[in-house]
């Protein structure tokens, strides 16, 4: 597969297009958002797995611009919800929410629950999707506690209640060199990585 200088993420969100590009920047990729193309049309995320919106986001915007493009979907699962808030880790305060209305129903819904039992991981799911080509999907996790209280400033989404037990600090509390050595994301496309070399 040749290496496409330049890689269209199927996502407005720019938190992620900078943390992509920090992590393309060894490949001597980049990656460029749908506000690029204004004409773009909007994916909406109503598959039942990661890998369903994923796969989704990179195969419409690929089709639609005739380009390669990655599609990524992730979130957060906690064991003490059974599992959610899953794919709606976005939106889990509401369509509109923000993230710190998303964390704060987190933290609510888990009121009462001890720290152990407070056991959660960041999911995330990659697609790569070029024209004529076979999809590549790679996946990456990275394991944590629900804190009771947020702490830190760096990053995004669920970042500030985040723990990781190794670190002794929440994700918000890492620089950016530090999260993206240990992200889910970082995981994930360092496998799609590796996929891309096997072909």
């Amino acid at each position: 597969m040749s290496n496409p200088k330049q890689i269209v993420l199927a996502t407005r969100n720019q938190g992620k297009v900078r943390e992509f590009n920090r992590l393309f920047a060894d490949l001597g990729w980049e990656a460029v958002s749908l506000d690029a193309f204004s004409d773009a049309p909007e994916v909406v995320e109503d598959g039942e797995t990661f890998e369903a919106n994923a796969l989704k986001k990179a195969t419409t915007i690929s089709a639609y611009l005739g380009v390669a493009a990655v599609g990524d979907d992730s979130g957060l699962e906690v064991d003490a919800l059974e599992g959610r808030p899953g794919v709606y880790s976005a939106r889990y305060a509401g369509e509109t929410a923000t993230d710190e209305e998303n964390w704060r129903k987190l933290l609510k819904e888990l009121s009462g629950v001890p720290l152990e039992k407070r056991t959660a991981r960041f999911r995330c799911v990659l697609a790569l999707v070029e024209p004529g080509r076979e999809p590549i999907v790679a996946s990456g996790h990275c394991e944590g506690v629900i804190v009771h209280e947020p702490a830190g400033t760096n990053g995004f989404g669920y970042d500030p209640v985040f723990f990781l037990p190794q670190q002794m600090r929440t994700m918000a509390q890492l620089s950016a060199e530090e999260k993206n050595r240990i992200s889910h994301r970082s995981m994930a496309l360092r496998c799609l990585m590796e996929k891309i070399k096997g072909e």
